[in-house]
């Protein structure tokens, strides 16, 4: 990710566990765009990513929606509510193990009716392989079962 930022001139922010950004280590990640996320607080991670986006004149956010080392039945939502609330879009990406190829999808601006948009990721990643299979969970988020929009 960020050898493709550096390829393109791209200044690439992505968001990773608090506990990743303890020195030394934090001081190199925060220089390469790392940005903590304390998710055992209530920070109102969604409001400031949706201020920052709207501060900002170019701002590309990186948001790993199923980055967890064990498989889980729903993906973190964030990605779909920070993009939601700031009025940008969500750009898929894959790396498809099966095919032997990684990439980018088209930009989709969430539209808050979560079932008809989660759709769109689940028939974009449709037939792509995981590195380790078994530990893939559905493309789904657990506002789709709630039966709540946002």
């Amino acid at each position: 990710m960020l050898a493709f930022g550096a390829a393109f001139e791209l200044e690439i922010r992505w968001m990773a566990k608090h506990s990743l950004f303890y020195p030394p280590l934090g001081w190199i990640l925060r220089a390469l765009g790392g940005m903590p996320v304390y998710r055992h607080e209530k920070r109102n991670l969604v409001d400031s990513m949706a201020d920052a986006f709207q501060a900002a004149s170019s701002l590309v956010l990186v948001v790993p929606t199923e980055g967890t080392r064990e498989r889980t039945d729903y993906w973190k939502s964030g990605f779909y509510h920070i993009a939601r609330k700031a009025g940008v879009p969500i750009v898929p990406s894959f790396l498809d193990f099966g095919q032997k190829r990684g990439g980018f999808g088209p930009a989709f601006y969430p539209t808050g009716e979560v079932a008809a948009d989660m759709q769109h990721f689940r028939d974009f990643y449709l037939g792509m392989r995981g590195k380790v299979q078994d530990q893939f969970g559905p493309v789904r988020l657990k506002e789709e079962h709630s039966g709540e929009d946002v």
